[in-house]
């Protein structure tokens, strides 16, 4: 599978997408996502191409720039600029012509609805993942959904990361949200360009997706959600046995990598419940008695080789809510 053969095939699939909704390209079933005082157009609901989130409170700062990797219909990009509220707070980049127009029609429908919203507060450029058209270290937020998922792991994707991470002002974030597969695909089904381009074929191991990331130079990750995705079955898929694909929705922090490795939260909890009021690990975390302390895996690690019988480590449980270690 060539590169340039793989990236015609996924630009000819959004392009008809831009033209004509496809109900069944990436998204899955999932409750709209309301804020107060936003009105989303339902045209934008029928071209969201994404299979999770990656709009979160939490990740916004005062006088916030946004980035946002492939704009689809618009619905993200008019989700940060309801955080952003500033004339080129959000900047959407996306290489194919036909789904720019459409987006930038949709966010006119939405000025028509929402009296805080002007169409200048989001900025659509032409411009792909793989070679953004922004300067370095002007991005506060950088996101992407379901999009890393089309590019093969051997190049494109490693340049995809390298690209986000140069535009991030230093501490800046990468949400992002993307399916992954439980066991490696077979290459008949990795090297099928459609099914890439539907967002099928390209689904990494969680530990690859992960690393990724890290090789990439964020020294913290969060794993904010992890459900399932689609079912790749035994007949249409050529499988022996089906596999159940998830989503994950994580963000990337651009922070150094400690020099014992990067920072992953996935959920997990360290309990202290000893005879002193607090426990301190001589690796700056001090667990306070019988609260709970959210850890990263690195830190749960550790913390479980003290085999202390007044200290439990809880199983990760891939909904990582801040706080804690780190």
């Amino acid at each position: 599978m060539s590169t340039d053969t793989y990236h015609q095939t996924v630009q000819n699939v959004y392009r008809d997408a831009a033209l004509t909704p496809a109900s069944n390209l990436c998204c899955v079933p999932q409750r709209p996502q309301y804020l107060p005082g936003l009105v989303i157009p339902p045209i934008m609901h029928e071209m969201n191409y994404g299979c999770g989130s990656t709009v979160h409170p939490e990740d916004f700062t005062p006088n916030c720039t946004a980035l946002y990797v492939g704009v689809g219909g618009g619905l993200e990009a008019l989700q940060l600029a309801y955080f952003c509220r500033r004339p080129g707070g959000v900047i959407a980049v996306d290489p194919v012509a036909e789904m720019r127009q459409a987006a930038a029609k949709n966010l006119d429908l939405a000025a028509k609805e929402n009296d805080w919203f002007d169409p200048s507060f989001v900025r659509i450029v032409d411009g792909d993942a793989l070679n953004l058209p922004v300067d370095d270290d002007t991005i506060d937020l950088a996101a992407q959904n379901c999009l890393f998922n089309i590019f093969t792991a051997d190049g494109d994707l490693q340049k995809a990361l390298a690209e986000m991470h140069r535009v991030l002002t230093p501490g800046g974030r990468l949400s992002m949200s993307d399916p992954i597969t439980p066991v490696p695909l077979p290459p008949h089904v990795k090297n099928n360009e459609q099914w890439r381009a539907e967002c099928l074929s390209g689904c990494q191991l969680l530990d690859d997706y992960l690393n990724q990331m890290v090789d990439a130079g964020f020294g913290s990750i969060e794993v904010r959600k992890r459900t399932p995705y689609r079912m790749l079955d035994t007949v249409t898929y050529q499988l022996r046995e089906p596999i159940l694909l998830e989503t994950i929705e994580v963000a990337a922090h651009k922070t150094q990598v400690p020099p014992d490795g990067a920072c992953i939260f996935t959920g997990a909890t360290a309990v202290y419940f000893g005879d002193q009021p607090q426990l301190d690990d001589g690796n700056g975390h001090v667990l306070q008695r019988n609260l709970p302390y959210p850890v990263c895996d690195k830190t749960a690690a550790n913390l479980k080789a003290l085999q202390r019988k007044d200290l439990v480590v809880t199983d990760p449980t891939w909904h990582y809510q801040g706080g804690g270690c780190c």
